[in-house]
């Protein structure tokens, strides 16, 4: 059982603005169903994956509100990238940090949260993220000054997205004349995905914003499921963010696992370092740039890096026996 303590790092709100002015590129792939595909390479963020801009952006509105200070604890439930990004952003901070993980998480996160001087608890891999949520909760009802981002509900990390990710993304797309014709993006909190996807619905109303789904599964392994389904940080019925609706309600891509993890692949074999929900986004890209048909433009993005993976099946094809 985790025991908060207080920090002893020296507080500087001012080292959060290299990462809030962080941007990533857009590139396009070309794709034998005619149309473009512009992958945004989300994992060039410091930490290394598209969770620092809710980690920045939260953690600089939560200083300027008052509810994050130099005592303050920041503890933060997550499969792994998104505590990666606060590890990283309450270290450039100067707040203590505890990510709450479900056991069963690739031991590379956990040294990475570490390495950045933030404390792992794991909460029972068999109350998966539900569990760990809980636990994050427990923790911060103990402490006067805990200040809990809570990413599946936090309208913050939605907005994040708007404010940034998406102007990026279209003003990338915009440069080499083109117009975001669809938009899609598999969902942990749904934060990319709604807040990109109403950028790109209101530059162009016409366009299709969709969710990506691994096909025949609801949970994985970070949400207390069977170790050998679904793809690492991409979880079903937890965000209190996803409103398919209010992005025209396309129903959701379905993409086999195996697909997923073999465009992952594809994407490193092709010099882009990502991890299995890259794959997953690109996947589901593709079958909507097929639905489409030729000439049109679908973005997605590349979600974090592949070294947060290694000792997971992403890599089991390269292992010696």
């Amino acid at each position: 059982m985790t025991e908060l303590r207080p920090a002893t790092r020296t507080f500087d709100p001012a080292r959060l603005a290299p990462l809030l002015a962080a941007e990533t590129p857009t590139v396009p792939l070309d794709d034998p169903s005619g149309c473009t595909i512009w992958l945004k390479l989300e994992y060039q963020l410091p930490s290394g994956s598209t969770k620092d801009r809710f980690a920045a952006h939260v953690l600089a509105r939560a200083v300027e509100d008052g509810r994050v200070g130099p005592g303050t604890t920041v503890v933060e439930a997550s499969s792994g990238s998104t505590s990666i990004a606060f590890a990283m952003a309450c270290a450039a901070l100067g707040v203590r940090f505890v990510a709450v993980l479900p056991e069963g998480v690739s031991d590379e996160r956990v040294m990475i949260i570490r390495r950045f001087g933030g404390e792992v608890a794991l909460s029972p891999g068999d109350g998966g993220m539900p569990g760990a949520i809980a636990e994050a909760e427990r923790l911060a009802a103990r402490e006067p000054d805990v200040f809990l981002p809570r990413q599946f509900t936090n309208p913050a990390n939605a907005a994040a997205h708007e404010a940034r990710t998406g102007p990026e993304l279209l003003a990338a797309v915009g440069a080499a004349g083109a117009t975001v014709d669809g938009f899609v993006a598999a969902v942990g909190t749904a934060g990319t995905l709604m807040g990109v996807g109403r950028v790109v619905r209101d530059a162009n109303p016409g366009a299709t914003v969709a969710r990506v789904v691994v096909a025949g599964e609801t949970v994985d392994a970070e949400q207390g499921g069977p170790t050998c389904l679904g793809i690492p940080g991409v979880v079903d019925c937890l965000s209190g963010l996803l409103d398919e609706e209010a992005l025209g309600g396309h129903p959701p891509i379905a993409v086999p696992r195996a697909e997923a993890m073999a465009a992952a692949r594809e994407l490193a074999a092709r010099g882009f370092p990502v991890g299995p929900s890259s794959g997953l986004n690109l996947a589901g890209a593709r079958r909507l740039a097929r639905a489409l048909g030729p000439g049109h433009h679908v973005a997605t993005v590349a979600c974090d890096r592949m070294e947060r993976y290694f000792s997971t099946d992403l890599f089991d094809d390269l292992r010696t026996p």
